[in-house]
């Protein structure tokens, strides 16, 4: 299949076919966002930001770009893969990920305003595999999603985008997005599976600071 002309966005990442290349200069990038960041500790489970649809961003400007590099930051502090505004407090629909698939190759980037892709049900194969989050620390479940995801949304300058991902990736990126409509992975175990869940997180210790629910 030919190539589109690549289009540069987003402090060099590159567009090819609507789809963000973001696994060159992951490095480089990550540490660009972080050190113009402050961490800020996460937010858990019971935690209303959590369990609500975030607002749409409608601007596109110095504000937004904070937020992402304090997000890179926060998510470097709590040594995460993935990480949602909600996630920090901030109602708004953006997520950034520095996560590797299955192949072991990094990806890096952004998306605001995020929308799943729908798969056509015969396209999907499930992964069974565990999965956990920082809002949910110390606590782990298995839980079946497709190994294959696409995202559309937007990068931090607003041009429209779509990332893609296998294995690990596309399950952080299902994850993620999952985040900005209020829903965290526990909600979608069964009320057994989720139970337990939740006596590992009341039975463990973070190891980063968590935002105390009032």
């Amino acid at each position: 299949m030919a190539q589109q002309e690549n289009q540069v966005v987003d402090g060099g990442e590159v567009v090819n076919d609507g789809y963000v290349v973001d696994t060159e200069d992951c490095e480089a990038r990550e540490l660009a966002h972080r050190e113009r960041g402050t961490a800020r500790p996460i937010t858990v489970v019971g935690n209303p930001v959590l369990h609500r649809e975030c607002k749409d961003v409608t601007e596109f400007g110095d504000e937004l770009a904070q937020l992402i590099d304090d997000m890179f930051a926060s998510q470097k502090a709590a040594e995460g893969v993935g990480l949602a505004a909600n996630q920090i407090g901030v109602d708004a629909k953006v997520f950034v990920y520095d996560c590797p698939d299955d192949e072991g190759v990094r990806h890096t980037g952004v998306v605001v305003n995020p929308k799943l892709v729908e798969l056509p049900a015969g396209s999907r194969v499930l992964d069974d595999s565990n999965e956990g989050c920082l809002s949910v620390p110390t606590a782990y479940a298995s839980l079946a999603r497709p190994d294959y995801a696409e995202v559309e949304g937007q990068d931090a300058q607003g041009n429209p985008i779509k990332v893609r991902g296998t294995g690990y990736f596309a399950r952080c990126l299902q994850h993620e997005t999952d985040h900005l409509y209020g829903y965290l992975y526990i909600d979608r175990l069964s009320k057994r599976d989720r139970k337990d869940a939740l006596r590992q997180m009341a039975e463990g210790t973070p190891r980063y600071e968590t935002v105390p629910n009032a």
